[in-house]
């Protein structure tokens, strides 16, 4: 069975990110760059505001920040 996967904004996702440890490093234009010391991860969010971030780049945000659909749905 697939999880639907929650529909987000750039700036809901960054907020995800810096509770589980990410910070930010820099931004070019409207990505934002993350950066997690811990396990050295790194994470590009794109931040247009009142928009939605594409279902595709979330998964491939999740799979470079290593957290699942579950993880993602618990911390909004």
């Amino acid at each position: 069975m697939t999880q639907k996967i929650p529909v987000v904004t750039g700036t809901q996702l960054v907020k995800v990110l810096e509770t589980v440890g990410f910070i930010a490093r820099r931004q070019k234009g409207s990505h934002l760059h993350l950066f997690r010391e811990r396990d050295r991860r790194r994470v590009t969010v794109p931040v247009h505001k009142g928009k939605d971030i594409p279902t595709g780049t979330l998964k491939a945000i999740l799979k470079d920040a290593d957290l699942t659909i579950e993880e993602l749905r618990n911390l909004i």
